[in-house]
């Protein structure tokens, strides 16, 4: 009992002092995770609205597929991000495995299906109502795509978000295409609180672990108080 209370003292006293290597890892995963949640907002923002307003044949599959991909394993992802950019890989030649690059790509691709499957619920149903109006207004289905967008900007901070949360908290995919470099690509989840753990520092694993679970927190604040108030200006 000692020991747990030693730790979290400890722990408090490395975030109270903005202990350099906490410092370090924090702002590494939070650069990290959200240049992929913007990438990943960027690409499926688009694409799950996309899916909402076109019809074409296999678009049911699509669908399918993406709300499947919701449950992509992270180190599945992190492997073939990995086999991709290895020195015998089709992306090798660019040189960037274990580099936060990798990283960033392995957290996109897993924030991907949540964008894309939470903004294409959001607008399917915005569709079916402003659909026609916006059809009959001389919008093309093109065009209508970043209306519906902007009609259902709650429903895109929701998704951006989940994105956010999903890559902050990722397990298994940057640690294989990071390397788990100290100073480089050591960030907040697995890289550092797990090894930390196992090498018996229990403070500054207990540090990382309350700075990810303010985040959280915080996050989801965010989410529910930015959508109140664009909930309150429609």
């Amino acid at each position: 009992m000692n020991d747990f209370v030693t730790a979290f003292a400890t722990a408090f006293d490395l975030i109270g002092r903005l202990d350099p290597q906490l410092r370090d890892i924090v702002l590494l995963s939070i650069e990290v995770s959200l240049t992929a949640s913007v990438c990943a907002f960027l690409i499926g923002a688009p694409m799950g609205t996309a899916l909402a307003v076109y019809r074409f044949p296999g678009r049911n599959a699509l669908i399918i597929i993406v709300n499947a991909l919701l449950g992509l394993p992270p180190v599945v992802v992190g492997l073939v991000v990995y086999l991709l950019l290895s020195r015998s890989g089709p992306l090798g030649s660019f040189g960037i495995l274990f580099t936060p690059s990798a990283m960033v790509i392995a957290q996109c691709l897993l924030a991907l299906p949540i964008v894309m499957a939470l903004v294409h619920r959001t607008t399917a149903s915005l569709w079916a109502t402003y659909g026609d109006l916006l059809l009959n207004d001389g919008a093309n289905r093109f065009r209508s795509i970043w209306s519906l967008m902007n009609i259902g900007r709650e429903g895109m901070l929701t998704a951006f978000l989940a994105a956010f949360g999903r890559a902050i908290a990722e397990v298994g995919a940057i640690i294989i295409v990071g390397g788990n470099i100290q100073g480089y690509t050591r960030t907040m989840t697995t890289t550092a609180i797990a090894l930390e753990t196992s090498k018996g520092d229990l403070s500054l694993a207990l540090g990382l672990g309350m700075v990810l679970i303010v985040l959280s927190t915080t996050v989801s604040g965010v989410s529910l108080f930015l959508g109140r108030g664009l909930g309150d200006r429609r």
